[in-house]
């Protein structure tokens, strides 16, 4: 896993996916604070009497206890401490569609073994604000985009005619705050949605399986007109919002 030798050591992580292994295991990936991406055997949990179960379900946030075996690629959760299981969001199907849907694009645009406290901060922050808020139709296209910059792979400057501010607050706003209503915020966020669409086309091998519960509905969109023509973008600009 971290190719050390034989160590035990503790650090903070996000459940991003979870799947049976054997008998009565589960292997998880885990994004963690302080070691990135990384994944693990939970021992034992699906039998009836398993203690570690609640650390290996989705999105829950807790403190892993990891022993790391010298050689392996699997480490094994030995304990830990539960931070947040987000109960609110476990209580709602969309937004616990959204959270998944989150967790499936840490898993599909992180690669292991690199930290990346910026990423983590992102991931909790999200389900943080999702525990306490309903989504909005600008979260999940927010929260790509921010990825998107802490990946590198963010533009530096708006495409597809967005102006500045309206940028400017997706990037950096919290994600309750953006509720918009207006034909022209709608369209932006119409507009926002089409460059993670273009971006996850391109560099996502396989399609997601949690994408498509979260296109803007017909109702969000009634007022709002088709967008002009584009102006020339940058070449690289142009690079990144080639469609696959």
């Amino acid at each position: 896993m971290l190719h050390l030798e034989n160590m035990i050591f503790t650090d903070q992580g996000i459940v991003l996916f979870r799947q049976d292994f054997r008998e009565a295991d589960r292997l998880i990936s885990l994004y963690t604070l302080q070691h990135g991406r990384i994944n693990l055997r939970l021992p034992g949990v699906n039998r009836a009497k398993g203690k570690l179960k609640a650390f290996s379900e989705p999105f829950c946030c807790a403190t892993y206890r990891i022993y790391a075996r010298s050689g392996s690629v699997l480490g094994t959760v030995t304990g830990g401490k539960t931070e947040s299981i987000f109960p609110h969001i476990r209580q709602d199907l969309k937004r616990m569609n959204l959270a998944l849907h989150f967790c499936e694009l840490m898993m599909r645009l992180t690669p292991q073994h690199q930290p990346s406290p910026q990423k983590y901060r992102l991931l909790l922050q999200a389900l943080t604000e999702l525990e306490y808020a309903a989504p909005t139709p600008a979260f999940a296209p927010a929260f790509t985009l921010r990825l998107m910059a802490a990946a590198g792979f963010g533009l530096d400057h708006p495409v597809l005619q967005i102006t500045p501010q309206f940028w400017k607050r997706m990037h950096e706003d919290a994600f309750s705050s953006l509720q918009f209503s207006t034909a022209e915020e709608l369209l932006s966020v119409s507009k926002c949605r089409e460059v993670c669409r273009r971006f996850l086309n391109q560099y996502v091998a396989y399609p997601l399986h949690t994408l498509k519960p979260f296109e803007l509905s017909a109702e969000d969109l009634a007022d709002v007109k088709p967008a002009p023509h584009p102006a020339k973008e940058t070449p690289a600009a142009e690079l990144a919002l080639q469609t696959a």
